[in-house]
């Protein structure tokens, strides 16, 4: 790859990142209770689980979108 190539990724802070390694440090940082309280969907709040949450969020854009500017605010 050319250097152009890859200079969109140059400065996405979740380059390299997969949504399971972002999911599963959110919830060790936070837990699933305090996740739940600062993003309010259901797989956070209702017998939580990095594989239900997984699912949920593959299918769901704008709460895909919630926790990666999360996972971007907290700043691991």
């Amino acid at each position: 790859m050319s250097d152009q190539q890859n200079e969109p990724q140059k400065n996405n802070p979740l380059h390299g990142l997969s949504l399971e390694k972002i999911v599963t440090a959110l919830e060790a940082h936070y837990g699933w209770e305090h996740l739940g309280q600062l993003i309010n969907i259901r797989c956070f709040q209702s017998d939580p689980s990095i594989k239900s949450s997984l699912k949920f969020l593959r299918k769901t854009p704008w709460a895909r979108s919630k926790v990666e500017d999360l996972y971007i605010k907290t700043r691991f």
